[in-house]
């Protein structure tokens, strides 16, 4: 049982695993997994008996050293299974468990090997692609009157155009998001959370391809001033991971939004459109869109 980091270059052996994984926290995305990968957050695997076993490392945070659920191609995850795993790995707590993997088991069974925790910071928050296509009713009246005023002034001049992410223009989603980050400060010191989300949000931005992702860009007089990356998560279910745009730019970001759900969701039901961090703000946006459901997260950690 040898962890090695996880690549780019595992993607085509790792996929088998999530192609018909079923929980739908952002977590279980194998997309996800790699992009955020990186010297600050760790991501190491190994596989045994057809069961691929996922670590986590913060830097300079051992505390939160952690395993995700394993996914297996021919057995059951039990909590039994997981108590003798976390022995034998010798890490005492798993993360981003899915409410629904515990309501799939007896409580009494999993108390008596864990302590179970929430993680209301990483709740995720899930969509009806229809709404967001489609915006209709009163609750959306916000974001249908910036969208209008978006379009009268930019669409009506011919001003916008909008394209799908490739290897030809992505360096100019590159360069949007340099200046995006000094807008908004991404660096270590003052933003570990945005400047991780840049390192993973280049990791995407260089491998859609061979990822099996894709994105939109949008340019205003030919500069790029938003993009949005999706990826994969169940048969049903896909994840807006990157959502960019200037907020200078009055209504640009719902527009975003609006063409993210048409161009990029329409084999899904649902939206994933991940959690708010316990970020206020950021809470506010998310439940703005109506979510359907809010999926919780939670920890469990080895009793003994």
């Amino acid at each position: 049982m040898q962890f090695k980091p996880v690549t780019v270059d595992d993607y085509p052996s790792l996929k088998k695993y999530f192609e018909k994984q079923s929980f739908q926290l952002s977590t279980y995305s194998l997309f996800s997994i790699i992009v955020w990968s990186s010297q600050h957050l760790r991501t190491f695997f190994f596989v045994e008996n057809d069961t691929l076993v996922i670590l986590n490392e913060l830097d300079n945070q051992p505390e939160e050293r952690h395993l995700i659920l394993p996914l297996s191609l021919t057995g059951v995850i039990t909590p039994d299974f997981l108590y003798n795993l976390a022995k034998t790995v010798g890490i005492r707590k798993y993360c981003f468990i899915p409410e629904t993997f515990l309501s799939m088991h007896d409580q009494n069974q999993i108390e008596s090997y864990f302590t179970v925790s929430e993680q209301p910071e990483f709740d995720d928050y899930i969509y009806l692609m229809e709404d967001l296509v489609h915006l209709r009713g009163n609750k959306f009246a916000k974001q249908r009157n910036l969208i209008n005023q978006f379009r009268k002034t930019h669409l009506s001049k011919g001003t916008v155009r909008i394209e799908m992410i490739t290897v030809d223009n992505y360096i100019d989603c590159m360069e949007f998001l340099k200046i995006w980050c000094v807008q908004h400060n991404c660096d270590l010191d003052s933003n570990g959370s945005l400047a991780c989300e840049k390192m993973a949000a280049i990791n995407a931005l260089r491998n859609l391809d061979r990822l099996d992702s894709k994105g939109i860009l949008i340019r205003i007089d030919g500069v790029v001033s938003a993009f949005g990356i999706c990826s994969h998560l169940t048969h049903d279910m896909g994840i807006l991971n990157f959502e960019k745009a200037f907020s200078n730019i009055k209504g640009l970001y719902q527009f975003l939004d609006n063409e993210c759900a048409k161009r990029l969701f329409s084999s899904y039901k649902y939206i994933n459109k991940e959690s708010d961090m316990s970020l206020p703000n950021l809470a506010q946006s998310k439940n703005s869109y109506n979510p359907v459901m809010k999926l919780k997260s939670y920890c469990l950690t080895v009793v003994s």
